[in-house]
């Protein structure tokens, strides 16, 4: 099935649009992981639902911003983002590694 999903760069900000699913990663993985360094804004108020695999990516750009001593905020909540988050004991940054991700 293809992907619904889109992004758009807007200076500081990139936009996800429809649903970060399995097919929405696939698609938009390439660009996505090479944002560039002025990127500081993941904008996922445009999304409708976040799957495993969605969540996966967010953790995953987020964990590259902080390996390179960026921060990449998220901006919404997307349907799904908080019961995975929980289940995957994700602290709010995303960062399995940090001390609130356990508790």
């Amino acid at each position: 099935m293809a992907s619904n999903a889109s992004l758009q760069l807007d200076g500081s900000r990139a936009r996800v649009v429809g649903v970060l699913d399995r097919d929405a990663v696939v698609s938009l993985w390439p660009t996505l992981k090479a944002l560039p360094a002025a990127v500081t804004e993941l904008d996922l108020t445009a999304v409708t639902r976040v799957d495993s695999a969605g969540l996966a990516l967010l953790a995953e750009l987020t964990a590259q911003a902080r390996s390179n001593g960026r921060t990449l905020v998220l901006n919404g909540t997307p349907a799904g983002f908080n019961e995975l988050s929980a289940a995957y004991r994700l602290a709010p940054s995303l960062d399995f590694n940090a001390p609130s991700a356990a508790s």
